[in-house]
């Protein structure tokens, strides 16, 4: 699994399993996987994570190394370069702007993936 996928689903992961469960019990499942996809609302990202235990005592808002923490990836320096470059970004050195600017990336990412982002985390 990569890592971006790891982050997606520690945040959309539990609102997912909720919303095709009961549609499941009722219809065959060729019938009911469509029915959540178009009818499901954006995931609010921030409210999520701002739920999560520990999100008070971590930067994960502009930190990608926190964001990492808080769902509980390794965000070791290699972990950050394989997650730079599953976004597109091969030159990722990991100095603080690219830490920075891989955070923006992600949260764009997830806004690409259905996620509702505060502008402020993708400028």
């Amino acid at each position: 699994m990569s890592i971006f996928s790891a982050i997606k689903d520690a945040i959309f992961g539990h609102k997912a399993a909720a919303a095709e469960v009961p549609a499941a019990s009722d219809a065959p499942a060729a019938e009911a996987a469509p029915a959540p996809a178009a009818t499901a609302e954006p995931v609010d990202v921030a409210a999520v994570l701002s739920a999560m235990p520990g999100a008070d005592n971590l930067n994960w808002q502009t930190s990608v190394v926190d964001l990492m923490k808080l769902v509980g990836i390794d965000a070791s320096y290699d972990n950050r370069k394989s997650l730079a470059q599953e976004l597109g970004n091969a030159d990722y050195a990991g100095s603080a702007e690219d830490n920075i600017a891989l955070q923006k990336q992600v949260m764009k990412a997830l806004a690409d993936n259905g996620g509702k982002v505060p502008a402020e985390m993708l400028d």
